[in-house]
């Protein structure tokens, strides 16, 4: 088989040839359709996490070994499988559910893998999608995708499904609320498009390329913020009405944290979801007196993928931009997207 691994951080990813492993046990193995390039994926490839502060945490921390074939939204079609493995037969097309936990630990037990602390995540723990094979290792997390092209069903695995488990954070909203989604790369556009489908109240798009803000109209929001320059969190609040009861962070920065935080009217939640990095400073007294919840959103769990599928076949979330590149232009993806020049999500194919 064929991959392509970051084998030394910040640099370009090595063209490795090697056996095509067989499945045992459980296992699934996948002859890779699409493979989703996600921002997530250039912490990984510089090895490390801007903590602010002058910190960060590194992979080592977080027990991340190399060499490792990146790519954690993947969809592809069953090439083999292990002798104890049910459910699936050679030839079905199925998505990858990728945040794998350990199995034995009460997070797992509950559901609730993506919180488990010893994970085996594909594309991040273990080998992923940038190759043209990838093992599963129990067929029960392959989810069926049947009906739904195969490069936009990729992203559900991780754009979709983290967009969709920090959109079901959101407390009951009332008539009047608004919600923002701050930052529209390919997690904000798929919050877009899941939110249109899920959440009664007015969303409000923000970014500062008026390129993705005019993606996220073409998908149907009415509302689009430009935060660039002075005053960002005060005409945030006001194009809200003062009712921004909710603020969903797909960037994660110092500053986008600052205006979701600053912007929500009194009761409101500020949910950060993006791992750009760096810190802010908060005084802890108007944390109680505005009332408001911050909390973080990772990922989500196998169920939450099931229901965001059943969601997007029932018609009510708009497809995002995809665009689509082969699997040996996965260097210029990263650095495309390194540059902010990708617009939604980038696939490869092998």
């Amino acid at each position: 088989m064929l991959s392509y691994q970051v084998t030394e951080f910040s640099k370009p990813l090595a063209r490795v040839a090697h056996e095509t492993p067989q499945p045992t046990g459980r296992q699934v193995l996948l002859r890779t359709i699409a493979a989703g390039v996600c921002h997530s994926d250039l912490h990984i490839w510089d090895g490390y996490y801007d903590l602010g502060g002058g910190k960060k945490l590194t992979l080592g921390d977080r027990g991340i070994k190399l060499p490792l074939t990146m790519g954690h939204e993947v969809v592809g079609e069953v090439a083999a499988v292990g002798p104890e493995a049910i459910g699936v037969k050679v030839g079905d097309k199925r998505m990858a559910f990728p945040w794998i936990g350990c199995g034995k630990c009460p997070a797992c037990d509950a559901n609730e893998e993506n919180l488990c602390l010893a994970m085996r995540s594909l594309g991040v723990f273990s080998h992923g999608g940038y190759a043209d094979h990838v093992m599963v290792p129990d067929a029960k997390y392959l989810v069926d995708v049947d009906g739904v092209d195969p490069a936009l069903a990729a992203t559900y695995a991780c754009s979709g499904v983290t967009a969709y488990g920090a959109l079901k954070k959101i407390p009951k909203l009332i008539p009047g609320d608004h919600v923002a989604l701050i930052g529209l790369g390919g997690v904000g556009l798929a919050g877009v498009a899941i939110a249109q489908g899920m959440i009664e109240a007015p969303i409000i798009a923000v970014d500062i390329d008026d390129a993705k803000l005019a993606a996220a109209k073409a998908m149907g929001v009415t509302k689009a913020f430009n935060s660039s320059g002075p005053d960002a969190a005060k005409r945030l609040k006001d194009l809200a009405g003062g009712r921004l009861a909710a603020a969903v962070d797909f960037v994660g920065a110092s500053a986008t944290a600052r205006l979701g935080i600053d912007a929500l009217n009194k009761g409101g939640s500020y949910i950060i979801v993006g791992l750009f990095g760096g810190d802010v400073t908060l005084p802890l007294v108007t944390i109680p007196m505005r009332a408001l919840t911050v909390r973080g959103s990772y990922v989500g769990t196998l169920s939450e993928m099931r229901e965001l599928m059943a969601l997007v076949r029932s018609g009510k979330v708009k497809p995002m931009p995809v665009g689509r590149r082969r699997l040996d232009e996965v260097n210029q993806a990263l650095e495309d997207l390194k540059a902010g020049r990708i617009v939604g999500r980038v696939v490869l194919a092998p």
